[in-house]
């Protein structure tokens, strides 16, 4: 068992820092403001947009692990959370199930720009009636001359009000459960595709989410992901990448964080000591340590399952519940190392915590993950 990365993957990581440390590493707009063409082509540049999309693709193709490692790499250099959501969501979410699940068509016509960022991809799925429950979606998929008509409105697509494609779901067969969903890559300029503006929200302001609607939205056969009612299987073989690597991001950002906060306990000077000095804090800092170690192992083994080929259903929900809660109770201590300084917009820190919460929600709330962790058990 080897728990070290190996030489190519730590240049990479070093490599991938340095640059977003360059290009993004300053939060110019200030993080909250949706991202920019700027902010996008930057990460782009980089390769961001493209990690695991196959070479042919301009893609990176990278596996799992790598690609987490990359986008830790991201979340660690660049203040702008909500910027590395974006972009994870982009690549996870959208570009995944069409470099897996496309006609060739379509992978001509869309992955080129996926990977290179010209095309920015947003994930339809959750309703109003719909979250965690898709039994629930109401958008309907009916025949058509031509393929399908799309009918219904999603309401929480990241990236909806920038996007050029959206990933999608509707119902096919109302009678069939599960089984009655099918996925679909519908550009934006289709007719009757329609995205609403941008909403305000607690963290993670820097990627803009909004409502689609789709009106009598006609959808040839070709943009169709994979066979009619496949789509519950798609979109979960794309969340097992976005729970498996999307959360690097946060590793990225618990690093920062953690530095950031070892460094005002040596300088932070109370009672004639170092704050770092008084084991209320210094324990404080350990269980930070403790916390983000852990999820560390439990992330890279969910990536390493999944590039293996291996069940990894229970690794990423663990993984996923890991990541999240220490990136919230890391960024609770965080403020509570910086005292008042850290109730402040200007240090930064504040901003962390506020950009952790959403992590519990998206990609499956934690209860959820719970109860796939309880499954996998044998209950």
């Amino acid at each position: 068992m080897d728990f070290d990365l190996t030489d190519k993957q730590r240049k990479r990581f070093a490599g991938v820092l340095a640059e977003v440390r360059d290009r993004l590493g300053r939060p110019d707009p200030p993080p909250g403001t949706p991202f920019t063409g700027a902010q996008w082509k930057s990460a782009a540049g980089i390769g961001l947009t493209g990690l695991c999309l196959p070479p042919e693709y301009g893609g990176g193709g990278l596996g799992a692990l790598d690609t987490a490692l990359c986008l830790q790499a991201f979340g660690q250099g660049c203040p702008d959370t909500g910027l590395v959501f974006a972009v994870a969501a982009h690549l996870l979410a959208c570009a995944v199930p069409i470099r897996d699940f496309a006609s060739a068509e379509v992978r001509r016509e869309l992955l080129t720009g996926l990977a290179s960022g010209e095309l920015v991809a947003a994930n339809a799925m959750t309703e109003d009636d719909a979250g965690s429950d898709l039994s629930r979606l109401s958008m309907t998929a009916g025949r058509g001359p031509e393929g399908y008509v799309l009918d219904g409105d999603k309401s929480f697509a990241s990236n909806a009000p920038a996007a050029d494609v959206f990933v999608t779901y509707a119902v096919t067969d109302p009678g069939a459960g599960f089984l009655g969903l099918t996925a679909f890559a519908v550009p934006a300029g289709f007719p009757g595709v329609s995205a609403g503006e941008p909403f305000d929200k607690m963290g993670l302001g820097g990627c803009p989410a909004g409502r689609v609607g789709f009106r009598r939205c006609e959808v040839p056969t070709a943009y169709r992901l994979g066979e009619e009612g496949q789509g519950t299987a798609i979109f979960q073989h794309s969340m097992a990448w976005e729970r498996g690597c999307l959360f690097g991001a946060y590793l990225g950002v618990m690093d920062r964080q953690f530095a950031r906060c070892v460094e005002h306990a040596r300088q932070r000077r109370q009672f004639g000591h170092r704050i770092g000095d008084f084991q209320a804090v210094s324990h404080r800092i350990a269980a930070m340590k403790q916390r983000l170690e852990s999820a560390r192992l439990l992330l890279y083994r969910a990536c390493w399952l999944i590039d293996e080929g291996r069940d990894h259903t229970g690794a990423v929900a663990l993984s996923k519940v890991a990541v999240s809660e220490a990136a919230v109770a890391n960024s609770l201590d965080a403020v509570q190392i910086f005292g008042g300084s850290g109730y402040l917009t200007a240090t930064g820190i504040e901003h962390q915590l506020r950009d952790a919460v959403p992590a519990l929600i998206f990609s499956g709330t934690t209860d959820i993950q719970r109860e796939l962790i309880a499954r996998e058990a044998g209950l």
